[in-house]
């Protein structure tokens, strides 16, 4: 397996029974980044527009294990879409599915578990938010055939990962607005840009099977990009906080992620996967900075 492999027995999966790892493995419980990435941008909601402490907290705890279970489903949905692929790509090849530890059937139960468990948590939440979370099984489910049909799944991952933004306003105030847009646009750039930076792991190999991607299409010009996109997002943030009629020192505290991202621009190295995964992972940093910083126009 190569050394930047992302699939390693730990964390949680480190300690689970054998006959669950393969399941914990399934839904990338060895790797919460992606569970990290899917909830942030609803936390910049509820630190925008929870109309108290104990809300935002109780949204938090449903938003974050909701995270971690549809994350997890994605992931069954994706590697059932892609486990003729993933054989074929080296850091991918030692998924369950793609090694065999799992069955396509035993993948598609443990998908429908996922699924009732992450309806439970949906039914907590206002009528809007949760017709907003069912619409968003159709980007969960059409993902991994963008790879396949457009040179950018990044923007079909960008719609995804982003949905809790709006979702998580409307699941604090009843109702969708304008910030709750421009979050989901902040969101949007900033996924295509991580997301570019994790592509570049697999580039040589997506090329060799045929799967598309922002890191292939933009090649030497992916600084540019990222340069472009962390700078929307900031812009967009900003945004949305004075739309929401946040205290302007909010503003303040955005320098803190935008000289996050300025450090990821900096180092970036795309020929260099070991390093455009730990750029990818800092990410989770970047997301709860963006969230202090909306936090502090509310104090």
């Amino acid at each position: 397996m190569a050394p930047h492999t992302d699939i390693r027995r730990e964390g949680l999966s480190g300690w689970l029974p054998a006959a669950f790892v393969p399941y914990a493995l399934l839904m990338r419980l060895d790797r919460p980044i992606g569970s990290w990435l899917l909830f942030l941008p609803g936390l910049w909601a509820f630190a925008a527009a929870a109309p108290s402490w104990g809300r935002g907290l109780w949204l938090t705890l449903l938003f974050g294990l909701g995270a971690v279970v549809m994350r997890g489903a994605g992931c069954v949905v994706n590697d059932l879409w892609d486990r003729d692929l993933d054989r074929r790509v080296e850091r991918t090849a030692g998924r369950p599915l793609a090694s065999g530890a799992v069955s396509a059937r035993r993948a598609l139960l443990f998908l429908v578990a996922l699924s009732v468990l992450g309806l439970a948590i949906l039914l907590q939440l206002p009528r809007t938010a949760i017709w907003l979370g069912v619409a968003s099984l159709v980007p969960i489910v059409l993902y991994p055939l963008a790879k396949r049909v457009t040179d950018w799944p990044q923007a079909m991952l960008g719609i995804v990962f982003t949905w809790a933004a709006p979702m998580g306003w409307a699941a604090a105030t009843g109702a969708l607005s304008a910030p709750a847009l421009l979050l989901w646009a902040a969101g949007f750039g900033w996924t295509l840009a991580y997301d570019t930076i994790y592509a570049h792991q697999d580039r040589e190999d997506d090329a060799l099977v045929g799967i598309r991607s922002s890191a292939l299409t933009l090649g030497e010009r992916t600084r540019p990009f990222l340069a472009l996109a962390f700078a929307g997002c900031i812009a967009l943030v900003a945004m949305a906080g004075l739309r929401a009629g946040l205290n302007p020192v909010f503003l303040l505290g955005l320098a803190l992620p935008a000289a996050h991202f300025a450090w990821q621009w900096h180092r970036l190295d795309i020929h260099d996967p070991a390093l455009c995964l730990r750029l990818f992972r800092s990410n989770r940093d970047a997301g709860l900075l963006i969230a202090l910083a909306l936090l502090l126009g509310r104090l």
